[in-house]
């Protein structure tokens, strides 16, 4: 069965976005970068939200002449992966990506049957729904060593705790750290 994995890059005080509503300071080094298309290469599905969809069209509008070979390499990959779009404003999308028809936890139980490869999950709002509802097996955070002192959280401040494991934790170049953690679940 597919794990529902979500992985962003995050700042070292925990943020996805900073306070003035920007991400430029999350660009990653190329090592980071490679990362990111290792994961999405091991995708069946990515669902997202519709601020992360149209910030992620970009890999779609963009002149390919204009991109470096990693960056082309991405952009193949991440056009190809099939996307569920859970919005209440937009009517259409593109690609292979289809509106969601159901709730989150009725289409990751779809998708659960579905797919070959992971459930990728991105965008911290539908994140922190998902992780609401007990649907997220693996967290994947790369952690930039900045701080940007307030905005959007990685992780929901819902009073919530939730058990993990670490299962990985890399160093890569500019001092980004990888971790991966699964949760823990008591019927396991």
């Amino acid at each position: 069965m597919p794990d529902v994995t979500y992985s962003l890059t995050a700042s070292l005080d925990g943020y996805v976005i900073g306070p003035d509503g920007r991400f430029d300071w999350a660009a990653p080094p190329p090592d980071v970068f490679a990362l990111a298309t290792d994961e999405v290469r091991g995708l069946g599905v990515h669902l997202l939200g519709r601020r992360l969809y149209e910030t992620m069209e970009h890999w779609r509008d963009v002149d390919p002449a204009s991109l470096d070979d990693a960056e082309r390499e991405f952009a193949a990959l991440w056009n190809a992966l099939p996307k569920v779009v859970f919005s209440r404003t937009l009517t259409h999308v593109r690609g292979p990506a289809r509106l969601a028809t159901g709730d989150l936890a009725a289409e990751v139980a779809r998708l659960r049957d579905e797919v070959d490869g992971d459930i990728g999950i991105g965008g911290a709002d539908l994140a922190h729904q998902a992780a609401g509802l007990g649907l997220i097996d693996e967290y994947r955070v790369r952690v930039l060593p900045v701080l940007v002192g307030g905005g959007t959280p990685y992780f929901a401040h819902d009073a919530r705790q939730v058990r993990l494991r670490l299962v990985e934790c890399r160093t890569y170049d500019e001092g980004v750290v990888h971790l991966r953690h699964r949760v823990v679940r008591d019927d396991a």
